[in-house]
């Protein structure tokens, strides 16, 4: 089977991202209307369903460019659906990084879609493969930030302006923490296919250790603060300040008490 010869079923968009993508529509405009009584609870929603579509969009590029590069299985996976349902790992893909923003605000990277690397050939193809997810986080922050970085913040209501400020520190997190050379995580994959057979064979087995070892390592102060000094800083050079990203994960977490100071500043 051909890349043009693949099932139109198997390309057709899922109407679980549409019915997702929908929840970010109308809740992004509860948000920005202030239409519900609680602007936390819409402010909740919204970013919480954006935050699930970016993680779709992450493992379709991850999927897209590996169909390109000589994996046609993928289709047959049903990853080209953007349906997170069928990813592999669905815990880890899409249900451990919503706990994660909703218990600390932190984007935390997933790594669900199966690539069967044997059917690429290169190693530029294997490393691209690993970057695209990522990079599409990037590309997230990107648009979140563009009213700040294009200084087009008048209209914009508070509310819906703290919640791109929060949805794009995500972004970061996910992005700067995907790119981390460390097993199991994108970064990784991307100068794995440039190291010897020797040295993957002895880092295989930790990778799936990965992800708990970096966290770990943000459990330590001074690594956090260096982690979020960094993230500050990327978020500050796309015109984003603290207090965006401050309040709009304090309207993120709606059952806590509100912050006087972000509510004076809305």
């Amino acid at each position: 089977m051909t890349v043009t010869s693949i099932r139109p079923r198997d390309r057709r968009v899922s109407p679980v991202f549409l019915g997702i993508l929908a929840v970010t529509a109308v809740t992004g405009w509860a948000t920005w209307t202030g239409f519900a009584e609680q602007p936390g609870i819409a402010v909740f929603l919204f970013v919480t369903a954006a935050w699930i579509v970016s993680l779709c969009l992450h493992e379709y590029a991850h999927a897209r460019t590996a169909l390109h590069s000589g994996d046609i299985s993928i289709a047959a996976k049903g990853y080209l659906t953007l349906n997170p349902v069928k990813y592999t790992h669905a815990l880890l893909s899409i249900v451990l990084p919503v706990v994660f923003v909703i218990m600390g605000g932190i984007g935390l990277p997933g790594g669900a879609v199966f690539i069967e690397r044997g059917r690429i050939r290169g190693r530029w193809r294997h490393s691209l493969i690993s970057a695209v997810g990522p990079l599409t986080n990037v590309l997230f922050a990107l648009a979140c930030t563009a009213p700040f970085w294009l200084d087009a913040l008048d209209g914009v209501p508070a509310d819906f302006r703290f919640a791109l400020a929060f949805l794009a520190l995500l972004q970061v997190t996910a992005a700067i923490l995907n790119f981390l050379p460390v097993p199991g995580l994108d970064g990784y994959g991307v100068i794995e296919p440039w190291l010897s057979h020797g040295v993957r064979r002895q880092v295989e087995p930790f990778a799936p250790f990965g992800l708990l070892f970096v966290f770990a390592l943000l459990w330590l102060p001074a690594l956090n603060g260096v982690f979020f000094d960094a993230v500050d800083a990327i978020l500050s050079a796309l015109g984003v300040g603290d207090l965006e990203t401050y309040c709009g994960q304090n309207l993120y977490r709606f059952w806590q008490e509100t912050n006087t100071f972000c509510s004076v500043s809305r």
